[in-house]
């Protein structure tokens, strides 16, 4: 949790746990998951936090009370990472059906789905750290605000897309291994989200 006092870790026995920093002392656990829990990630304000598994959904819990509040399905085999955007409007989850899907946070509602990669999507998933304006074709009144969002396959690619849109904007093929990179694909992209934002003008 961004306050630094609370950790939550996923476990291989389909549960969450949530922990004092300070004190060690595991403070909740979260069920519901029937597989592997494979990804967390706490909303901006700390308040709620999303999971994956491999029962192929996504999880929205209440960290005050420890309570699953929502349950989102549609991906078609397991999930394997998910993230907030920074304002914690958007969910988005990487599946090993090959495909992203984007959640309204607030709802659970389903927006989205990006296709276009070839392999599982089983990396971690990275929004831009602001908002991205496209004028392009808009008046002023019309600006159309939207997260870059860069995700990396085991087909071996980054590829980074417009959350508006739904369109991947540029595909990255590493010529060297980025940290987090294995033999089969892209499964790490902390250098990699950087490198690419930075091309893109998201990261000054």
């Amino acid at each position: 949790c961004r306050d630094g006092q609370t950790l939550a870790s996923a476990s291989e026995d389909e549960t969450i746990r949530l922990w004092d920093v300070r004190s060690s002392e595991c403070l909740k656990v979260l069920q519901g998951h029937t597989s592997r829990v494979q990804s967390v990630a706490f909303s901006p304000d700390g308040q709620t936090l999303v999971s994956s598994s491999g029962d192929q959904t996504v999880r929205i819990w209440d960290v005050r009370t420890g309570e699953c509040v929502r349950i989102l399905r549609g991906h078609s085999k397991g999930v394997w990472s998910v993230a907030f955007s920074p304002d914690g409007e958007l969910i988005a989850s990487g599946s090993l059906d090959q495909t992203i899907r984007l959640w309204q946070a607030s709802t659970g509602k389903y927006l989205r789905t990006l296709h276009g990669h070839r392999n599982s999507v089983r990396s971690s998933i990275g929004f831009s750290p602001v908002k991205h304006q496209d004028h392009q074709g808009r008046s002023d009144q019309e600006q159309v605000s939207s997260y870059w969002l860069t995700c990396g396959s085991n087909d071996g690619t980054i590829k980074v897309w417009n959350t508006h849109t739904g369109q991947c904007i540029k595909t990255l093929i590493p010529d060297r291994p980025y940290q987090g990179m294995n033999i089969t694909g892209v499964t790490g992209l902390s250098l990699a989200q950087k490198s690419a934002l930075e091309a893109l003008g998201a990261l000054s």
